[in-house]
């Protein structure tokens, strides 16, 4: 059973190598010229303000989350949708009522976010 693994690890094993000898031929054969306008921060001509270190709110990393995860939805109803009309009439009426259910524990979450108050920028 090992013995089918094998030409996966190979392939793990040559695209790790490929990588790193990528990595170290462009640091070896690349030009290095490094002067002071080039080790400065770029931010559209402008000189930075604040440090690279100060913290974001949560309320970002929420918002992200929380679009992923309703995006994830769309993934996984559209596959259903383009081949709904395909389906056998038992099994029409079968996955009509499993989506129905996947849409309706969705929605509790959304509620749940929206009364948390996840989505406010307050």
């Amino acid at each position: 059973m090992i013995d089918s693994y094998i030409p996966i690890f190979i392939i793990f094993v040559f695209a790790v190598g490929f990588g790193i000898v990528m990595v170290k031929f462009s640091s070896l054969f690349g030009p290095s010229r490094p002067n002071k306008e080039k080790l400065s921060t770029y931010e559209s001509g402008i000189d930075p303000v604040g440090t690279a270190h100060e913290r974001f709110s949560i309320k970002f990393y929420m918002v992200a989350v929380l679009f992923i995860l309703f995006d994830i939805e769309v993934v996984f109803l559209y596959p259903w949708a383009a081949a709904f009309l395909n389906f056998e009439p038992v099994k029409m009426v079968y996955s009509f009522i499993s989506v129905i259910v996947f849409i309706i524990i969705l929605l509790v979450g959304y509620l749940y976010v929206i009364k948390k108050g996840a989505l406010k920028w307050d």
